[in-house]
Order: structure tokens, then sequence, then C-alpha cells
């Protein structure tokens, strides 16, 4: 497997925080350099104001001072630069497909953050470019690959909870500051967008391929034109249900409760753990009840890892189109 030279469009905080600390530990990635967006790029004209270009640029001087690597001037001199074979996109979810597809277009394998795009015929469109030009792309849910999803599932299997009657998901953070990007509708705002995802991803990965939208609803609140809450309910072809909950300006939660014929297990970070945490669940039954701990992991990392594996293996690549175009299709039918 070669290892993957990868470039950063724009210095974001989620990538200084976590993805430079994850990259660092991936033998099969390599940091190339992070670019900030020139006038034109930030607006679309020159009339872009100067501060801001200039706190970017601050923001990536930053990157080179903490971990090395080059600074480039402007996306596109990134994206078209022979240095690199990827990159890690960081930005609000409206600008995904525009770069996205811009660097497809000059043979770049993407490392999206989620949500791939803000609707299911961006994504398609994007798959398909990459699809066309063998190339891998990859939407950052991390906790897709924590040990304790598959512990969890190890737990339903055994037959300790009996059949599964009921999942219930729940993710939602108090409302965080106003310029917050998942505020503005203009760059991909909305709870459904954010933390709804999540909620959806992890329905998906429980129900299985089947899984279907059966009814959903979307809030908003006063002062804001973006959904602030919402819910959902899958269904698969077995008749299992998950019902899904999110918002943004909620009391936090992030929650997994199975309800089984025997038993419920619940856990309480299952979409946020952080590198080195060990979550921990409880599992009720007639027999009464335990609290166990679940695995430690690093799943940026992790996640990292994965994208490599869909750059150099057609097959990896290939599961983890389908995958994107499922999550994106789940997410256009609560939008209704």
């Amino acid at each position: 497997m070669s290892k993957v030279k990868i470039g950063i469009i724009c210095p974001s905080e989620i990538a200084f925080r976590r993805f430079m600390p994850a990259i660092q530990k991936c033998g099969d990635a390599e940091y190339i350099g992070v670019a900030y967006a020139c006038a034109d790029e930030w607006f679309g004209t020159a009339a872009a104001d100067s501060r801001l270009i200039e706190r970017e640029a601050e923001k990536a001087q930053s990157f080179k001072a903490e971990y090395g690597g080059k600074v480039f001037s402007s996306y596109t001199e990134l994206i078209k630069s022979d240095e690199v074979d990827a990159m890690y996109l960081p930005l609000p979810p409206a600008l995904h497909f525009k770069w996205a597809r811009l660097a497809l277009e000059s043979g770049k394998h993407i490392f999206l953050e989620k949500p791939s795009t803000t609707s299911a015929a961006d994504t398609k469109e994007l798959i398909a470019l990459a699809e066309e030009k063998e190339l891998a792309v990859h939407e950052n849910y991390m906790f897709a690959f924590h040990k304790q999803i598959e512990e969890i599932k190890e737990i339903i299997a055994s037959g300790k909870l009996g059949d599964v009657r009921l999942y219930r998901i729940a993710f939602g953070f108090p409302r965080r500051s106003e310029n917050d990007f998942r505020y503005n509708k203009s760059l991909g705002g909305g709870a459904l967008l954010d933390c709804g995802g999540y909620t959806l991803k992890l329905a998906s990965m429980l129900l299985g391929e089947s899984a279907e939208i059966k009814y959903s609803q979307l809030n908003s609140t006063e002062g804001f034109d973006v959904d602030i809450y919402g819910s959902a309910a899958l269904v698969n072809d077995a008749g299992v249900t998950a019902q899904v909950s999110f918002g943004m300006d909620n009391s936090y939660k992030c929650d997994l409760e199975v309800w089984g014929s025997k038993g419920t297990l619940s856990t309480g970070r299952i979409l946020t753990a952080p590198a080195g945490f060990e979550p921990v669940a409880e599992i009720k039954t007639a027999d009464g009840s335990e609290t166990i701990s679940l695995p430690a992991d690093d799943t940026f990392k992790k996640s990292i890892n994965h994208f490599c594996k869909c750059v150099n293996d057609s097959a990896v690549r290939k599961e983890n189109y389908k995958a994107i175009v499922k999550q994106a299709e789940l997410v256009e039918e609560v939008k209704g």
C-alpha cells in the first residue's frame, strides 16, 4: 500500500485539533500542507474583506508552526499541486460539492467532513465522477469505526437482550454561538445535516441495508432559517424500528438504547467518544443490572486509515461509495 499524500483545504479548527494529531499516527498517510482561500475563492469576487483572508492565512501559518508542511496561498494552488494525492475538506457543508468536484476533476482523492454534500443529487454526482476517475471519496463519520459498536452488536447477537424490539438514538447539544455555520442556511446549516446525520448513520448501521425512513419531522424556532431539531423513524425488512432524535438547541444527549424482549442496553457516548475514552454501557435483564466497560478507540485515526484503504483498494472504495450514497438518500428522505 503506497502512502497517501494529503493536503488540507481550509485551516479549520477540526483540522488543527483533530485531523492533524490523528494523521501523525497513520503510517499510510502523509501530511503535505494546508491551503487558505484567496479573495476570489472566499466570496467569488475580488471584493473579499482583506482581514478575513489575513485571519485564515494566520491560521495556516499556525499549522506550519505546529506540524510543519507547506502553506498554499489558495485552494486552487493546492488542488493543482503535484505534491498531493488527496484533499481533506473540513469546509462548511454548502462548500463541499464545489471544491470536492474541482479536486476530483484534478485527479485528487477526497476526504470530506460530514455531510458529504447538502443534497443527494450532488453527492451522487461526486460519486459518479469519482467512480469514472477511479478516485476515493470518504465521508468522515468517525464514530462508525469505534470498537464499542462492534462490541454492542456482539452483545445483541449473543441473545442476552433477546430479540431486538426497538433502537432509540438521540444526539443533541446546547445552542452554540450565533456565527456558527450550523445556524446559517447558506453554509449548509441545520440540525439534520449536522447532528441528525449521525443518528441516521448509526440507525442504518444497526438496521442494515434495507433501512427506510417511515416518518420524519423537522422543526425550526423563531429567529432561525434552518431546522433546529427533529426526529425520524427507520424500519428494516424484518420490521425492526430505530427511532432517532436530534437537535442543536437542546440539553446534551448522545445516547443509544437497545430494547429487547429480554433486556435493554444503554450507553451515553455512542457518537462522540474521543481517543482513549472508555465508554460504559448499562445492561438490564430479569436477572438484574450490570455496568460494563466498552473498549477505548481512536476513531479519527481509523477513519483516515479507511480512507487510505479506499485509495489503494478498488473493492473497499466501491463499498464506501455505496455507504455514502445510502446516507445521502436517508438524509434526503427526512427532508421530505
